[in-house]
């Protein structure tokens, strides 16, 4: 009786959750992905290399939410078409895991980027220019639609003894998608932001103490007073841009982590669990879990906006008043 009882309250919960949560980020996250295509497509910022992975990668993450969450929120009311059109399950399913991997190795493409301008090489610093970013994004983009090829034989509708109706058919399937999407689309890319950030962090370090080392006043022959090193104005406004960026690149790879390791963890565990005797009440603490965990994942596709407008500086509010002021 208590089990049937808790059974009944997470599935409660869990459909509330994909009927108003779910709302909630499809709102948020297509609106502040939207405006980050805007402003990151302004002329003082859409010439960075690392600008523009973000602006591909919004736009990214705006198919990943609109191929994915309205389904979420369809299953709130038990209207998700793609429950059981097994052509609509292939078509969403192979979508939102190709953006969602798009987005995500953007974002460490941008951390390299920020490695490379950060060294005190001038052949590595060479390595970042808008040219490289555009055929990097082209090759991720092809590599992950390869990738996933497999989802649309993979994935069926109508699925039983599954987290979701639309899932993998067999037990191979469920295996190779969920191992590569945990450790291909999420994990990998994570690893690599942090790599690269920690490494950024230590050439910003070491080019600091450098300048610290180092007399910035000069004497003038005029007077024979000390002055200040006068520097360009157009590269103070680039160096200040590419802070700004290096910051939200920080704050977004820990927000990127919070939010989506929880959903490795648990479709490898759904997975190599599948084939164990579960009751009933497990069962729906699993689906409850897992829904949530999902939820958590899209939440980390419509968060970059919000990330850069508060944590960019006036890079990122500035461009932003500029388009609503020629609006």
């Amino acid at each position: 009786m208590l089990d049937t009882n808790i059974s009944e309250i997470l599935d409660h919960i869990s459909t509330q959750f994909n009927r108003y949560f779910s709302i909630l980020i499809f709102l948020f996250g297509t609106i502040g992905n939207l405006l980050n295509c805007l402003v990151l497509s302004r002329p003082s910022l859409r010439s960075n290399p690392c600008t523009f992975y973000f602006l591909i990668s919004s736009i990214a993450n705006i198919i990943s939410i609109t191929s994915g969450l309205p389904s979420r929120i369809l299953s709130g009311w038990n209207m998700d078409i793609t429950n059981t059109n097994a052509f609509l399950c292939k078509i969403r399913a192979f979508i939102m895991f190709v953006s969602r991997s798009i987005a995500f190795w953007l974002v460490a493409f941008a951390a390299i980027d920020r490695w490379l301008l950060s060294s005190n090489q001038r052949q590595r610093r060479q390595f970042s220019s808008l040219k490289n970013a555009q055929q990097g994004t082209i090759a991720i983009i092809i590599l992950s639609s390869c990738l996933y090829c497999q989802v649309l034989y993979c994935y069926d509708a109508n699925m039983i003894s599954a987290p979701l109706h639309c899932y993998g058919k067999t037990i191979v399937c469920r295996l190779v998608t969920d191992l590569t999407y945990a450790l291909v689309t999420i994990l990998c890319p994570l690893l690599i932001m942090c790599i690269f950030g920690l490494m950024t962090l230590s050439n910003i370090r070491r080019i600091h103490s450098h300048r610290l080392s180092e007399s910035e006043l000069i004497e003038t022959k005029e007077n024979n007073r000390k002055s200040l090193k006068s520097k360009n104005l157009q590269t103070r406004k680039r160096k200040r841009i590419d802070r700004h960026l290096r910051h939200v690149l920080f704050i977004q790879i820990i927000f990127s982590t919070i939010l989506t390791i929880p959903q490795v963890i648990e479709k490898l565990y759904t997975t190599l669990t599948m084939n164990q005797m579960k009751s009933s009440l497990n069962i729906t603490i699993d689906e409850f879990i897992y829904n949530f965990v999902l939820l958590l994942t899209y939440l980390a596709s419509g968060m970059p906006f919000y990330i850069y407008t508060l944590s960019g500086g006036n890079t990122f509010r500035n461009g932003l008043m500029e388009l609503f002021k020629t609006k």
